[in-house]
């Protein structure tokens, strides 16, 4: 989250160390809710979150120098005790706040009843790309401290955690979980933020062509796709995305390195609507592959 967003009332958003929204439904219609937490007030979004709980945690990261960082976190109807853990990495210009929230990801989520992962949507700044950098070490922070951290709060199930995300956040799921083989039970990038040479980078997403080349998922598939084989992976995207060539081209590298990916072209371009309309197909994947997973 950046640290000049603010509430309505100007003061930062992060001054609120934790924050637990409890939305209701009435008449089928669902509640907005003021909530005067820490003297910041805010107007929570008006989705119903079908028994789900949400909550907002604030955890200072080590891996970034200090950085204040904030994190949301979903809770399926019934409790996370015993859940496993879904990380899902927002997009560029995004944060881990309430723009992941929506009424189809609510829907998605109580439709898998008992099998609904718990969900955290960390905090990945501006435009992190999710990757160890030089102002900071944001893969790190991922898997060393928003994981144990979301896991702890959620009583989640540690040991069966899924990662996936959207645009930059599909990126970093690939790149993350290339670096922790073994780690996760299933990878998704949707309309990943992929390219394949440095010169077509968007700005600010890799430090410079070195950076790039270190964190080059095509490039690495092609070369070996050792530490995406034994998982199930997904990556789809809309078929007006510009980033379809890229994800045609890691699914295209990882089938040919014995990887089990899954790739999906559909109706759409690189937009919310895109996103939500296909988040219950998203849900099922990682909700299967999370069920299967250990055993």
């Amino acid at each position: 989250m950046s640290s000049e967003r603010t509430a309505e009332d100007g003061a930062p958003r992060h001054v609120a160390r934790r924050r637990l929204i409890a939305l209701g439904v009435v008449a089928g219609i669902a509640v907005v809710v003021v909530l005067i937490v820490s003297g910041v007030r805010e107007i929570a979004r008006g989705y119903d979150p079908q028994g789900a709980t949400v909550e907002h945690a604030s955890l200072a990261s080590d891996a970034l120098g200090g950085r204040e960082t904030e994190q949301t976190l979903v809770t399926p109807r019934g409790g996370g005790s015993g859940r496993p853990l879904l990380v899902f990495l927002h997009g560029r210009g995004e944060d881990g706040n309430d723009s992941n929230l929506s009424d189809e990801l609510f829907a998605a989520l109580a439709a898998l009843g008992d099998r609904a992962p718990a969900i955290v949507f960390p905090d990945g700044g501006e435009a992190s790309y999710w990757h160890d950098r030089d102002d900071g070490a944001w893969e790190r922070y991922v898997v060393e401290e928003a994981i144990p951290d979301a896991a702890r709060r959620l009583h989640a199930d540690p040991r069966r955690v899924a990662i996936g995300g959207i645009s930059m956040g599909g990126f970093g799921a690939y790149a993350i979980a290339r670096q922790h083989p073994g780690r996760f039970c299933a990878v998704g990038g949707h309309s990943a933020a992929l390219w394949e040479s440095a010169g077509e980078t968007a700005p600010g997403a890799f430090d410079d062509a070195e950076d790039f080349a270190r964190h080059d998922v095509i490039a690495a598939a092609r070369a070996d796709a050792a530490p995406w084989r034994g998982m199930p992976l997904w990556l789809d995207g809309g078929d007006e995305d510009p980033f379809r060539a890229g994800g045609t081209a890691l699914a295209q590298a990882l089938r040919a390195g014995g990887a089990d990916v899954r790739h999906r072209v559909w109706p759409g371009a690189h937009e919310g609507d895109y996103w939500r309309e296909h988040i219950d197909e998203y849900l099922r994947f990682y909700a299967g592959a999370l069920a299967r997973c250990g055993r």
